[in-house]
């Protein structure tokens, strides 16, 4: 177990210094790229660096805490969208999200492809697929998304489009015209 599982709750000052830190490191990194270090991410969340080290002893510690909280939100954001959103446009709606979303969440990826290392995130990811899964199964009930797709095709279309918006100069245009191309081969046919 590392120090970031640890069940043992955080003193008040100790849970503030953990949000600033898990915070300011995911501003860093969206700034500075992987070549960010741990260093300006104390200087930014107003800690000191052993400070850092004793909530993430690692970078790859850091980063996967980092994953987690955003994977917890994707998460909270389908099921709410799947509890409470129209079952025909709430998997559109976190798509359009999803890939709004990507291009300040660059560093992130881009960090975790490159390390081939587990930070123990397996299980977030296969929580947020089965919350995309949610939604697919409801906009398929309602009948706005073929039978025949899958959650993994779903996951597999919304994760090229995020890798797109990656790309510098992906203007709101090519955006929108890209994903009404891909809701509309999720959509049924009309056969009339």
């Amino acid at each position: 177990m590392t120090p970031t599982d640890d069940p043992t709750p955080l003193r008040a000052d100790a849970r503030r210094n953990r949000e600033r830190i898990l915070a300011a490191a995911e501003a860093v990194f969206a700034e500075r790229g992987p070549s960010a270090s741990t260093e300006e991410v104390a200087a930014r969340a107003g800690v000191a660096i052993g400070t850092v080290f004793r909530h993430f002893p690692t970078k790859n510690d850091l980063l996967g805490a980092i994953v987690k909280t955003f994977m917890a939100r994707l998460t909270e954001e389908a099921d709410a969208l799947a509890d409470h959103g129209d079952p025909r446009t709430a998997l559109f709606t976190f798509f359009t999200r999803m890939v709004e979303e990507a291009a300040a969440k660059r560093t992130v990826v881009d960090l975790l492809a490159g390390a081939g290392v587990d930070m123990g995130v397996a299980k977030p990811v296969q929580t947020f697929r089965e919350a995309i899964g949610t939604l697919l199964a409801r906009a398929q009930g309602a009948g706005a998304v073929r039978q025949e797709i899958r959650p993994d095709e779903v996951v597999a279309l919304l994760t090229a489009a995020c890798q797109v918006a990656l790309q510098a100069g992906w203007d709101p245009g090519l955006r929108r015209r890209t994903l009404k191309i891909i809701f509309e081969g999720l959509r049924p046919k009309d056969d009339g």
